[in-house]
């Protein structure tokens, strides 16, 4: 029987801790292509690379496994080791797992969750993992049971076509457990300071605070988080508010 094929990437770079860790959980299940950046790449969303060419470099290679290192975004990644570096189509894309959290409406500047809907919209089976924390060196060790669960699901069962999952987990020492909720509301607030600039240019780094909308709703990713337990979170890549299209109507002619 034929091994399961998974590809891998990130926008942490491909030398960051969380893809190694993820790479090592897939390889327990399937043969392995890593194709990420060379760089960090956070807040990339689904951007590409129109303009410039895009390298690509074999990294490492063993029995089962491929690591490449693209001097793209996440998403350009994703594009190229479909056509350059996966010997056959993916059975499962799996990004991540990266370090800061994707939930509410960080999901929409994720650069992690960009390759997972390039995956999506490609019609491979695609996860996000990304864990909350602050730090460059994490311990992973209470996120693997849970990653391995999820990805074990999707690879039994697989996903609706134009759906894929967006799975998030708290910085504790153990899970509480894993809820499957919606996207919870909220936005970033104060998102710039000041930057020193030697040429006297008014100049600012990205920054920011988020300000969860429904601190008290427990049916959402970040309040999951906030309590001890890893969310998953469903997401269609068809965007259509089909509830407003019939108040509409009277636009068409």
């Amino acid at each position: 029987m034929e091994r399961k094929l998974i590809l891998i990437t990130n926008d942490d770079g491909v030398q960051a801790q969380g893809i190694g860790e993820l790479t090592q959980l897939m390889q327990t299940l399937g043969d392995v292509v890593v194709v990420a950046p060379d760089s960090a790449r956070s807040g990339a969303g689904c951007s590409i690379t129109p303009r410039v060419p895009v390298s690509l470099r074999l990294c490492r290679e063993a029995p089962g496994l491929r690591v490449f290192a693209c001097s793209g975004s996440p998403v350009d990644c994703i594009k190229l080791a479909l056509e350059a570096c996966c010997p056959r189509r993916p059975d499962l894309l799996v990004s991540g797992i990266n370090h800061g959290d994707n939930a509410s409406c960080s999901i929409h500047y994720s650069g992690t969750m960009g390759a997972v809907f390039e995956g999506c919209l490609k019609q491979i089976p695609s996860i996000g993992y990304s864990l909350r924390t602050l730090s460059h060196t994490c311990d992973f060790q209470p996120c693997r049971e849970a990653i391995l669960r999820v990805t074990r699901f999707v690879l039994d069962r697989g996903l609706p076509q134009g759906v894929c999952l967006n799975v998030n987990f708290p910085e504790v020492p153990k899970l509480k457990g894993l809820r499957v909720v919606p996207m919870g509301r909220g936005n970033w607030v104060r998102e710039w300071a000041p930057a020193p600039n030697p040429r006297g240019l008014d100049a600012y780094w990205l920054t920011g605070e988020f300000v969860n909308l429904e601190p008290d709703n427990s049916e959402t990713d970040y309040w999951s988080l906030d309590h001890g337990y890893a969310s998953v979170t469903p997401v269609r890549l068809d965007m259509t508010d089909y509830a407003t299209m019939a108040s509409l109507a009277d636009l068409q002619q």
